[in-house]
């Protein structure tokens, strides 16, 4: 036979059932309603099937629960992979955008995420697809932000004169 569950003694089953009803989350309320029952000494079996999980998710829910209190007690988001580039490279990156690509790539006008993602590949060896670079210019706090097109053959002087002979409204 397995060893019982020791639960924190600072909630009774009565409080713990309490909480379930006023939270909002409904997972957390499963998992509330099941340490009332551990709190109560209804078998592992039973509590786990009270909040639909097996014993040994019971157990990791009790583990929480005695660490965090009932805010242990919800999911949280998974903090995802690490960046591939370190904080330097990315202020290095940050630090190309600013300067523009005249300087590291002739003929090129403006930076777009492809030319950037074969920067940063020839620069720090890691492949990034473009979409990936769009993301980081965005934690870095740049927005995507295009050039408004300009003719070629487009006269400076004869704007200026139409905007000084147009009729204004």
């Amino acid at each position: 036979m397995s060893a019982a569950i020791v639960m924190r003694d600072d909630y009774g089953a009565d409080e713990l059932r309490a909480m379930a009803r006023a939270c909002q989350n409904g997972a957390q309320a499963r998992r509330l309603m099941s340490l009332a029952a551990v709190a109560e000494g209804k078998s592992r079996l039973e509590a786990a099937n009270i909040g639909l999980m097996d014993r040994q998710t019971l157990r990791d829910w009790v583990i929480r629960f005695n660490d965090d209190g009932p805010q242990g007690l919800i999911d949280h988001k998974s903090p995802g992979r690490n960046s591939k580039l370190t904080d330097e490279q990315k202020g290095q990156l940050a630090q190309l955008v600013e300067e523009g690509p005249g300087d590291h790539v002739p003929g090129l006008m403006r930076w777009r995420c492809v030319d950037l993602a074969a920067l940063v590949k020839e620069r720090f060896g890691v492949d990034y697809h473009p979409a990936t670079i769009a993301r980081i210019l965005h934690e870095l706090d740049y927005s995507h932000i295009s050039a408004r097109p300009q003719h070629p053959r487009q006269d400076e002087e004869v704007i200026e004169t139409f905007k000084k002979t147009s009729p204004k409204h």
